[in-house]
């Protein structure tokens, strides 16, 4: 292994993180407002402050759809927008585009689903007491489902790390990029085992720091 290598695996690593934290905001940029409507129109949840069945069923089906498209397919599909929103399809930036549509829906099912967990008995207090809906939402359910929330984002984040790694199959830069062009097909497992180990310790270490903070969360209610 020359420095030269332990140098791109490097350059590899921090273009994954790169990939992973933008695309982690704007997926929380998209999906948490979704999340939000999901919860707040349903007609049967407890979190259901303004029942719209119509909205509820559009928005269903819209991040179903959205769920079950398979990412490299995705990523193909997205070139047109990446190489407008970017200048170019491929690389670390054009993946943040596909990366964060495909995250958006998976964080508005979590938003939605951690949601309608908070006690029904918070949300009728806090409707004795006059609170707004938007008061509810913001000052009740979001507070109440915070210790869920970012254990959801945990979720997302290594979710995030293994789609970054799908994306270099197709250009997309990062450890996933690494482990396929300079291990794979320049036929050096070596590069190929150590990127798969740095995402292995990635994963670990985002979940440790993921349930350490939910856990003070839930300690300090």
């Amino acid at each position: 292994m020359t420095p030269a290598i332990w140098n791109l695996i490097w350059q590899s690593t921090l273009q994954t993180l790169s990939m992973v934290l933008f695309s982690t905001i704007f997926s929380v940029v998209l999906g948490l407002p979704l999340g939000i409507l999901l919860c707040i129109t349903s007609p049967e949840s407890q979190g259901g402050i303004r029942p719209k069945p119509v909205l509820n069923v559009v928005l269903s089906k819209i991040v179903n759809v959205l769920r079950s498209f398979p990412f490299i397919i995705l990523i193909i599909v997205l070139f047109p927008l990446s190489r407008l929103v970017v200048g170019t399809a491929i690389g670390t930036k054009a993946t943040i585009v596909p990366l964060s549509i495909a995250a958006a829906p998976f964080v508005a099912r979590l938003v939605e689903t951690s949601l309608k967990e908070v006690d029904r008995g918070v949300i009728q207090a806090a409707r004795i007491m006059g609170s707004t809906n938007s008061q509810i939402v913001f000052k009740v359910l979001l507070p109440e489902a915070l210790p869920s929330l970012i254990s959801g984002l945990t979720l997302t984040i290594i979710n995030l790390i293994g789609y970054s790694a799908m994306a270099g199959a197709v250009g997309g830069g990062g450890l996933g990029d690494l482990a396929i062009r300079y291990g794979y097909q320049r036929f050096r497992p070596m590069v190929m085992f150590i990127a798969v180990v740095v995402i292995l310790v990635l994963v670990e270490l985002i979940q440790f720091i993921g349930n350490r903070i939910s856990a003070n969360m839930m300690k300090k209610r």
